[in-house]
């Protein structure tokens, strides 16, 4: 991939975003971060963004609903969004997808298959 492809992961814990951050770069793409909807929203109206990923435990508002939310912009209605979390309870798959997200990747993450699965969607 190239620098020019821009990833947004919304994630509030710090750690995680290094994590991520560190192997995403390391595939050559462009990360852009937000701890909370507001700063979401605000990325995704000012950049151009190829894929979201999406924690669902926020302190502002649940993933869920930033998905949802997210969907009703125009310029994010074909941008994959991917639930990346914690969340891995009977039926956290679902709410994913049922709230407008295209994926579910589960924490903790396989530094080795999460490219391949960012690839994937990236393709669509």
């Amino acid at each position: 991939m190239t620098d020019t492809t821009n990833i947004l992961y919304v994630e509030d814990n710090p750690d995680n975003r290094l994590l991520i951050q560190r192997i995403l770069r390391a595939e050559g793409y462009h990360v852009l971060f937000a701890e909370n909807a507001e700063q979401a929203l605000n990325s995704a109206e000012k950049e151009k963004i190829d894929l979201i990923l999406m924690d669902i435990n926020l302190p502002d508002v649940d993933g869920y609903t930033l998905t949802n939310q997210m969907r009703q912009l125009p310029q994010l209605q074909k941008i994959p969004i991917l639930a990346l979390t914690a969340n891995v309870m009977k039926g956290d798959r679902e709410r994913s997808l049922e709230a407008g997200c295209d994926g579910y990747i589960q924490k903790p993450v396989d530094v080795d298959t999460l490219p391949n699965q960012i690839n994937a969607y990236l393709k669509r």
